[in-house]
């Protein structure tokens, strides 16, 4: 056997010489050998924060390398100054844009995450607006903002209908928007992991969840999901609601944002509270400093004033 002669490897449709599939494969490995350029780096940072009010400062330079891999996969691309080129062409804006968002947005998200908020709302808030006569002959309006998988929307539509169990005439509707169309539709399939459900109190479970007799899997009762409205929605757009609001949730989504824009932000949320509704915000969040026409009720939680 001539040692200086390549070999070659066999399989099912022929075969390949050795020294082939090994540049082949260094060729698909290339997006994994290559770091995301300065340059590059500089651009999207400026053009996630532009558009998406992100913030992307050079410690963010190695995850964005890591989470850009996907779409240069799925694209066939084996350079991030490739991928950079793309983005920023015509018709890049027009299709790429809206993966790049689901790349680079962050949805850590649970079913009754942060408790006490919980307890505030049957407490605090719903006793409050229903003896103003909220959510009789018009449903109360509550906005899920960064709803991401849907796990808040659907907490917040076991909460309101256990209060609706208990004051007949109560309605309630919830709007649910995010940025990504990806993680949208997650949440419009409504389906989840089965250990997602164990922060679930058992009654609820036995009312609001349907479990899968092969997966481990649970799926939102159809009742619950009808409740819910799933919308797109980029906050760094002037938006303006068709209504006013009555409670608004905006948790652990604005700490991805400068002050500057925090700012901005908070008072569009305000615009679109009703005077006496509520904002919640998440527990590594502040409002401090912001002039905003609202009184803290509880920790990270505010009422609008008129």
């Amino acid at each position: 056997m001539n040692p200086n002669k390549p070999t070659a490897t066999s399989n099912a449709f022929g075969t390949i010489d050795d020294a082939k599939l090994k540049e082949s494969v260094d060729k698909s490995m290339t997006v994994f050998r290559e770091e995301l350029g300065e340059n590059e780096f500089r651009r999207f940072s400026e053009l996630i924060q532009s558009e998406f009010g992100i913030k992307m400062p050079p410690t963010k330079r190695v995850l964005l390398q890591s989470r850009f891999q996907k779409r240069l996969r799925a694209l066939g691309m084996h350079s991030y100054k490739e991928y950079c080129d793309y983005v920023f062409s015509e018709h890049g804006h027009e299709q790429e844009r809206k993966h790049l968002i689901d790349v680079v947005t962050t949805n850590t998200t649970h079913f009754f995450r942060e408790p006490k908020h919980w307890d505030i709302i049957n407490q605090i808030v719903l006793p409050d607006l229903w003896q103003r006569g909220i959510g009789r002959g018009t449903p109360l309006k509550l906005w899920s903002a960064g709803c991401s998988s849907g796990e808040e929307p659907y907490t917040l539509s076991m909460i309101l209908s256990e209060f609706q169990s208990h004051h007949s005439g109560f309605d309630f509707s919830i709007l649910a928007t995010d940025i990504s169309t990806e993680i949208l539709q997650k949440a419009k399939r409504a389906v989840y992991a089965l250990e997602k459900a164990d922060e679930i109190p058992m009654e609820m479970k036995k009312k609001y969840l349907l479990k899968s007799k092969k997966k481990p899997l649970i799926k939102i009762d159809s009742a619950l999901q009808q409740k819910v409205t799933f919308q797109r929605l980029n906050f760094m757009d002037n938006f303006k609601l068709q209504e006013k609001q009555d409670i608004i949730f905006c948790r652990n989504v604005v700490i991805y944002f400068d002050r500057a824009t925090q700012v901005v932000l908070f008072n569009k949320f305000c615009n679109n509270i009703k005077t006496g509704g509520y904002l919640f915000i998440g527990h590594s969040e502040s409002l401090s400093g912001m002039q905003l026409p609202i009184k803290q009720v509880a920790p990270t939680v505010f009422k609008r004033l008129g």
